[in-house]
């Protein structure tokens, strides 16, 4: 079985090819970062370095690519675009989209894949959090596809996992002492009692990768925080 993991290099990305390359797939991983791709070289299938923003780039990886079984979509720009509604700019308000939601299309129709596609969305598509409007908005957008593509690209499944606060690269832009003020908060006010880890929601992935019987469905990852 052939995992194209886009976004694979860091964080949920990461953990998800590492997870499923422990199952016994041949992972490839795409992204932007040569460095980190340089270190993945003899850990995985292939590693290639690929913007999802370029759509000819992406066009051509899965022209010569071929067919193949199973597609993760894990990529993000990070924390662009949070904060208050008026303060932050068009531009990032676009960018935020361009980069993951448009960027996730761009790759479900070029890709040849014949059994699933996870998509990696975010609990702020559920939630009513100030300052959040424009994650909101892209992963509402992403969540709301899983219905019409599951039932559009059958026998495909199509499935998202939706992560709540996950300690991982993505929160570098808040300094260490204030990142950990937060994990801690968070963790407190939901049932589960902590935050999560990559390695939980890649699980969580790896799970609807290998579930023959589930599509359409959104998984929430967040410890209870949009239940709470």
């Amino acid at each position: 079985m052939r995992a194209v993991v886009m976004g694979g290099t860091s964080g949920i990305g990461l953990a998800t090819a590492e997870q499923l390359t422990s199952a016994k797939f041949d992972v490839t991983v795409t992204g932007r970062d040569p460095g980190r791709l340089a270190g993945l070289e003899d850990r995985f299938a292939g590693a290639e370095r690929l913007d999802g923003t370029d759509r000819d780039a992406v066009a051509a990886f899965f022209d010569r690519l071929g067919p193949f079984e199973h597609l993760v979509l894990a990529f993000s720009p990070g924390p662009v675009g949070l904060g208050p509604i008026r303060e932050i700019s068009l531009d990032d308000f676009e960018t935020a989209f361009t980069a993951k939601l448009f960027a996730y299309v761009h790759a479900i129709r070029q890709a040849q894949v014949t059994e699933s596609i996870t998509m990696i969305s975010a609990a702020s598509a559920r939630a009513a959090l100030p300052g959040t409007v424009t994650l909101a908005a892209v992963n509402g957008a992403i969540e709301r596809m899983v219905s019409p593509l599951a039932a559009e690209l059958a026998p495909v499944r199509v499935n998202a996992v939706s992560p709540g606060i996950i300690d991982t690269p993505w929160w570098s832009f808040l300094p260490e002492e204030q990142r950990q003020a937060q994990f801690t908060a968070a963790a407190g006010s939901v049932p589960a009692g902590r935050i999560g880890t990559a390695a939980d929601v890649a699980g969580a992935v790896a799970y609807l990768v290998e579930a023959s019987l589930v599509t359409g469905t959104i998984l929430p990852m967040d410890g209870g925080f949009t239940v709470a």
